[in-house]
């Protein structure tokens, strides 16, 4: 593993799903356990809330917080945390006073897609349809772009991105940027794309670092983030 490598640890659905966070508490901390001996590497944890989970929940939200002490990133998908009402700037406040960052999913590209293919209407069928919230409540903003199967219709997309993410590192931020098509097999080509404009914006951005993604046994990696 390079020396600079990172990577987001995703909190397992016993914890995310839980019908009261508080009472998985134990389980955090053996999550926390566990990927201890990788340090600093996991930076920072993840944790994607259900849309169940509403603006009566952030009470639980706020000790799980304080319980792991990590850095950590929320997605959130209940309605009412995009309705630009008082339910979202309690989410906001709690997060930003923490330095805990709020998981931007953009799915835009996805369900502009109008087609059979099963891939891309399985991944319709799981991915939220939410309005798209920016967010940079720490020093590591995260985004998840979820794209279209034809590389090049999601350019339109992605062009505000490139200028939003140009400006965090200029800002001397570390945003991580999460790039899926619907069976994730043309991610790394998005991203690769999407690295080579952003390195138009960004003449010192440091190479890409490409790995080859032919076995089916490194593509079976991918594809657990369909059901997510």
């Amino acid at each position: 593993m390079p020396e600079g490598f990172r990577f987001c640890a995703k909190l397992p659905r016993e914890i995310s799903q839980a019908p009261d966070l508080r009472d998985v508490l134990e389980l955090v901390l053996s999550f926390r356990s566990l990927l201890a001996p990788l340090g600093s590497r996991v930076s920072p944890f993840w944790l994607q809330l259900p849309a169940n989970f509403g603006p009566a929940r952030l009470g639980e939200l706020a000790q799980l917080i304080e319980t792991l002490n990590r850095p950590l990133a929320v997605e959130v998908r209940h309605s009412a945390f995009f309705a630009k009402g008082e339910e979202e700037r309690s989410l906001n406040r709690l997060l930003l006073e923490r330095g805990v960052e709020r998981i931007c999913m953009d799915t835009r590209a996805l369900f502009s897609c109008q087609t059979r293919d099963t891939a891309v209407l399985h991944a319709q069928s799981k991915k939220p349809r939410l309005p798209v919230r920016p967010a940079a409540f720490s020093q590591s903003p995260q985004l998840r772009f979820v794209g279209h199967p034809e590389l090049a219709a999601n350019d339109r997309f992605l062009a505000p991105w490139l200028d939003k993410v140009a400006g965090w590192i200029e800002a001397g931020m570390r945003p991580h940027v999460y790039l899926h098509t619907p069976d994730n097999r043309l991610s790394p080509d998005l991203a690769m794309r999407f690295h080579e404009r952003l390195g138009e914006l960004l003449p010192g951005l440091p190479p890409l670092a490409v790995a080859p993604m032919q076995s089916e046994s490194q593509l079976s990696l991918l594809s657990s983030e369909r059901r997510s």
